[in-house]
């Protein structure tokens, strides 16, 4: 891949690593108000339960994300970015423009997740 090439994922994954931990941040916030707050009836809490297992969920997926992310800043750093890691072949440029994170090419992540059926 050429270093234009990796400057351009490098800024899209800083970016969303960004956004990533500021929403993270926020959820938390958000978590910490919930419990915080002194509920009067069943209702109340059932709400607060259902926001909570909502928001941790959210945390849950973001933080998966991040760490992704970190790995793949850690491959542009190591200049093999890009290489999938079942067949070693070059991810295409396109799918990484919509998952830049993307351990897999198209062909084996069509693999990987019929096996995890």
């Amino acid at each position: 891949m050429q270093q234009s090439e990796l400057k351009y994922f490098k800024e899209i994954l800083e970016g969303r690593k960004i956004q990533i931990m500021k929403n993270i941040s926020g959820v938390n916030r958000e978590l910490d108000e919930l419990n915080s707050l002194e509920l009067n009836d069943e209702g109340d809490h059932a709400a607060a339960n259902n926001n909570s297992m909502i928001e941790s969920a959210i945390i849950s997926q973001q933080t998966k994300e991040l760490q992704e992310i970190h790995v793949a800043l850690a491959k542009i750093a190591n200049r093999d970015y890009g290489v999938c890691e079942m067949c070693e072949d070059l991810i295409g440029f396109q799918r990484l423009k919509v998952k830049p994170h993307a351990i897999y090419c198209i062909d084996c992540r069509e693999i990987v997740e019929k096996s995890n059926r």
